[in-house]
């Protein structure tokens, strides 16, 4: 006959007790208003602002994507007609007209891997478009940049051997060449 006190023997789920135990802890209801985790209907055709405003609740990086998105259009759409006037506003800033014309300055910080990427067109569209103020680029960016001017980059594999890559004459960036 079984015995319910030793951990051992299995429960009448036919789990050991102390697996049980260990796994099946009782759950915390989980805090009112937290997302449900859900991706993307495609069943109702492909609408990239839903799709991206999808990634909200699509969990992991996508999520933190989504984010970032909403922290880049609140930054686009700012004004400083958008907050009241205070005790410290002078000059221009107490006339709201100019204030209407005063905005977030954005500022677009890389390192030196996403030059050498596709991202490099990325940042080319955002400089271009004037949806950046200020470029704030490391040393190995500006270096990959002239690289990328000089010649195309290609997808490889990350367990291509850099020996026989270099001995080709090819260069290697984790899965670029």
């Amino acid at each position: 006959m079984p015995n319910p006190s030793d951990p051992t023997q299995n429960g009448s789920n036919g789990v050991p007790s102390i697996a049980s135990a260990a796994v099946f802890a009782a759950s915390s209801q989980v805090p009112k208003g937290t997302e449900l985790i859900r991706g993307y209907d495609f069943d109702n055709g492909v609408d990239y602002n839903a799709l991206l405003n999808s990634y909200a609740t699509t969990g992991f990086q996508a999520a933190s994507f989504n984010r970032a998105v909403e922290i880049i259009n609140h930054m686009r759409a700012w004004r400083l007609s958008d907050e009241p006037i205070n005790e410290n506003d002078q000059g221009d800033d107490l006339d709201m007209e100019h204030r209407k014309t005063v905005r977030c300055k954005v500022f677009l910080g890389y390192t030196s891997n996403l030059v050498s990427c596709g991202v490099r067109e990325i940042i080319k569209y955002l400089v271009k478009n004037k949806m950046v103020d200020v470029v704030v680029a490391t040393a190995g960016g500006v270096e990959e940049d002239f690289i990328k001017c000089l010649a195309p980059t290609y997808v490889g594999k990350f367990n291509n051997k850099g020996s026989e890559l270099r001995s080709k004459g090819l260069n290697r960036i984790g899965n670029l060449i």
